[in-house]
Parts: structure tokens; sequence; C-alpha cells
């Protein structure tokens, strides 16, 4: 295998000064070998990534290996946390586009917002979101020069049949909390937590808590939390509700949907940065 070249060597069109970009990883290897995906996230650290070229029974059984690797600890003090992130993918026929959006916090105040096209390489299979969005998602945190203390995402985290949606699958590579919020339930039963805001129930699947059913506002359908890594689950909780404001949805979540609905339509996601 030829050495891949130095992330400073490969200019605009690959990666800004520091980091990997999976594209240009791509084009710089030997054809046959697309094995591993390298990113360096900005302010934060992410490990070597595992193969995404996966058959479906491929992919289940490298989510039962992961699953080990998710910490459910310990817990956030939401006294430390200075900007909160959220990422979100919106997809048009064989493209995904991901962007991640930072905000200050606790006031929420929109500080970054950063977008990734690439192409979708694995198909739709319910369970199997994660292999579908991580390269554009990846791509997005690369850029992220801000530094983040949680990230949410509009995903499952351990709520999820091997306990390993987009939100765990993402977070064992990040130096950073991550949380998911999901807007309906994958797994898992519970009873209907009160109409007032803040009322929680949790979330039960094979006997086991993997998350809770949060109303975010009173009378709205509410959203379904979970660890993803790093972070417990309470904290996890404390930082959705605190993220929500007017909305069902955390503000995180929220502007980066409309940010990833921009970059589809071609227009700028919004923030300091440009795209590449």
């Amino acid at each position: 295998m030829e050495p891949f070249p130095p992330p400073d060597s490969i200019g605009r069109d690959g990666v800004l000064s520091g980091g990997y970009h999976w594209k240009v990883y791509e084009a710089f290897a030997p054809p046959h070998i697309h094995q591993y995906i390298f990113v360096n996230v900005g302010r934060m650290k992410v490990g070597e990534l595992h193969s995404l070229d996966l058959s479906p029974p491929e992919a289940r059984r490298l989510q039962e290996e992961l699953a080990s690797r998710v910490v459910a600890g310990p817990a956030l003090g939401l006294s430390r946390v200075g900007h909160v992130a959220g990422a979100d993918v919106s997809t048009q026929g064989d493209m995904a586009y991901a962007t991640v959006v930072v905000l200050e916090f606790p006031g929420l105040s929109l500080v970054e917002v950063q977008g990734f096209e690439a192409p979708l390489r694995f198909p739709y299979v319910p369970g199997l979101l994660s292999f579908r969005e991580v390269p554009s998602l990846a791509g997005a945190l690369r850029k992220v020069e801000t530094e983040v203390d949680a990230l949410i995402l509009d995903a499952q985290g351990l709520a999820h049949p091997r306990r390993m949606g987009l939100a765990s699958h993402l977070g064992i590579f990040l130096d950073v909390p991550t949380v998911g919020c999901a807007k309906s339930r994958l797994v898992g039963s519970f009873e209907e937590p009160g109409r007032e805001r803040g009322s929680a129930a949790d979330l039960v699947h094979r006997g086991e808590v993997v998350g809770r059913v949060v109303r975010t506002r009173e009378g709205v359908s509410p959203v379904y939390v979970s660890v993803g890594n790093g972070i417990d689950l309470g904290s996890a909780v404390d930082l959705v509700l605190a993220c929500c404001t007017k909305y069902r949805l955390p503000e995180t979540t929220r502007q980066a949907h409309n940010a990833a609905n921009r970059l589809r339509r071609g227009e700028e996601p919004g923030g300091s940065m440009r795209l590449l």
C-alpha cells in the first residue's frame, strides 16, 4: 500500500490545514483499497473509522461488536457547557448533505455552521442508518473550528435493537459527549409521560432502560432521548430540555435541519465558513 499523503500536502481541494478528508483518501489510495476513513474534527479528535464497504448482514454484526465500546457516562454538568452542536443530514437522489451547527450555551445563539456533501454508498436499511450518514457527517464535523462540549444528533443512540444508533456509532469515534434525540421510537415500550414540559418516562427494551421519552413542550408529542456516548441518560435529558425553547425539537436539531435543507438546495448553509 502506498503511503497516504500528509494532510497539509493536499490543499484546498482536499482539506483545510490539519485534517484528513474521506473523499481525498479515496482519490489518493490505490484503487483496490478503500479500507478506512480518517478525519480530524477541528477542535475534536476522531478515531480511525472502520470500513463502510459492508453488506447489511456484515453491518449488523459490526454494530453488535461496536456496542461494547459505548460508555453511558459520566454526568455532564451543564454549567461546564459553553458550546453545543447539532447535526443533521438531508438526502436527494444518491447524495447526502450534512450540516453541523454550533450554538453558544445556554443562550443558543448561532456561532458556526459547516456543511459537507458526499455520495450515498449504503442502501436505506432500517436500523443501519449510521452506515449511510457517517461519511457526510464526518466531513462536516471535520470542518468545525469551535470547541464543542456536546453534540446532539437527530437519531437514536442506545435506543436501538443492537444499541448502536447513529448517535452511538458516531459518538464512539469522537472525544465529545453525544446524545440521540429522535422524533420517533425505534424500539422499546413506555408509559405516556405527563402533559407538562419536562415530564419523562423510561423507554424500556428487553428489560433494559435504553432511553427516556421526554415532553419538551406542554401538550406536544414527546421526543426520544438516549445516550449516544460519553454522557449519562439524566444529563442527556437535561441537555435536550435546555436546548428546547419555543419548539418541540432542540434548537441544535432545528438549526441543523434547516441548514441541511439549504445545502441540498445549493445554497450556503449559513455561518461564517464557506463550503469547500
